[in-house]
């Protein structure tokens, strides 16, 4: 689906008429020397073979290079110690050399980009496992994650905060940006806010792709303030561990009251910071933003778009961090995305993506407390103190993220040349005062 947006391709042809959009179509496709055919750089992994012969067979199975796609026979019955393993260890080589292929022909290649679910057992198992031997084999590449989260109230399987949980600890480790997704929030939006009164997976997957699209649009697109996966990464994380991101997209209007809607940058900065449209079911309100990233579509003045979001940090001064400045990163681009005038994606490090894990841990307790399952994952060769340190480094991760929330400007901090409350200057011969 993502390709769909990110290009308007038939059969590997480009059908556009603005050239800009083909500028730098070299970063997701590769273009063909023969047949002039665009090519999207992707490897398509599963250790079952339905899914992968369901997309090779569908619409968009023609775009894809037939050696990328590479699958398993038996699945891993959402299970992750068969994902990371037993059955995905022996997948893991042909996914690497496939990947390696595809490093090689680009010119310049800064990272890996996976997408996959934490609540099966390939996306959680085979998927952070690819993920700790991509940090092996290209540590000075960026890794980021497209990672949907299981929700109780959108649940498949029963073991999925076991899978969750296990995955999280490696995300923790090896990737530097995490895109967290939920599938209840995209449930959410789907009949709240765009009124389908049954979602199905197409919706919750083109909700996705919005969110998918927008982010990546400064790699894809010329435009001012423009910024890449190194660059967004260093505006994000100002610690290691604390790279879990959740993301808002603006506009999403019913499509009844599509013609009724007037899209401003005002509207698309409120759509964009509003609970209402972020794919995670946590509410921002409840913590504090260590950073934001917003990245603007279409037709928009660099001028207004500060200023509105100068606005949301005055008004909302509590809802960011005090002791990091110029916290808020925006990227503009000129090139609007389809059907609307318009966009605007939201990245938000907030401190209230604890809730996410602070639900998963409370499911997977009440099961581990009773070793509720546990026999499939040790019978794959598991070990419970693996669950163990999964769940002690969960509960390290929601302690950072209380502390940072907590932490604040320290007065002891200040040195001379420091300027605070209305430019009342801090001098040394004042502290030597009051100490005397």
């Amino acid at each position: 689906m993502v390709y769909v947006l990110i290009m308007v391709l038939t059969l590997q042809e480009y059908m556009g008429q603005d050239p800009l959009q083909l500028s730098k179509i070299n970063v997701f496709f590769e273009e063909s020397n023969s047949d002039k055919k665009y090519v999207p750089r992707s490897v398509n992994v599963d250790l079952e073979p339905g899914t992968i012969d369901h997309l090779r067979t569908g619409p968009l199975g023609e775009l894809f290079r037939p050696d990328n796609y590479v699958h398993g026979d038996s699945g891993a019955g959402n299970n992750f110690a068969k994902g990371y393993y037993t059955e995905g260890a022996e997948l893991l080589d042909a996914v690497l050399e496939v990947a390696r292929k595809e490093t090689e022909r680009a010119d310049m290649f800064q990272g890996f980009q996976l997408v996959h679910s934490l609540g099966g057992g390939t996306g959680s198992g085979l998927g952070t496992n690819l993920l700790s031997k991509l940090r092996e084999e290209y540590p000075d590449r960026m890794l980021a994650t497209w990672s949907v989260l299981p929700s109780p109230k959108v649940s498949d399987t029963v073991v999925e905060p076991y899978n969750a949980t296990l995955s999280f600890h490696q995300l923790v480790e090896n990737a530097d940006l995490s895109f967290c997704l939920d599938n209840q929030a995209l449930y959410d939006i789907c009949q709240r806010t765009l009124r389908t009164e049954s979602p199905k997976y197409d919706d919750l997957n083109t909700l996705i792709s919005y969110a998918m699209s927008g982010c990546s649009t400064t790699l894809r697109f010329p435009g001012q303030l423009n910024s890449d996966l190194r660059k967004l990464g260093v505006n994000m994380v100002p610690f290691p561990r604390l790279h879990f991101f959740t993301c808002g997209y603006a506009p999403l209007v019913a499509s009844s009251l599509q013609a009724y809607q007037a899209m401003t940058v005002s509207e698309l900065v409120n759509q964009g910071f509003s609970p209402r449209n972020n794919m995670a079911a946590i509410d921002p309100r409840t913590g504090k933003y260590l950073t934001v990233a917003a990245i603007f579509r279409g037709k928009i003045s660099s001028k207004e778009v500060e200023s509105e979001m100068h606005n949301v940090q005055t008004k909302s001064a509590n809802g960011f961090v005090e002791w990091i400045p110029q916290n808020v990163l925006t990227s503009l681009c000129d090139v609007a995305p389809p059907k609307v005038k318009l966009s605007a994606t939201f990245i938000g490090n907030t401190t209230a993506i604890q809730e996410l894990f602070k639900r998963t841990h409370h499911q997977f307790g009440a099961m581990f407390r009773r070793k509720a399952f546990l026999h499939w994952y040790t019978n794959e060769g598991m070990d419970e103190m693996e669950f163990t340190e999964a769940e002690s480094n969960l509960l390290d991760l929601v302690a950072e993220y209380e502390q940072y929330e907590a932490a604040g400007v320290d007065e002891d901090e200040l040195y001379e040349g420091d300027y605070v409350d209305e430019g009342d200057y801090v001098a040394e011969e004042e502290y030597a005062e009051e100490e005397y």
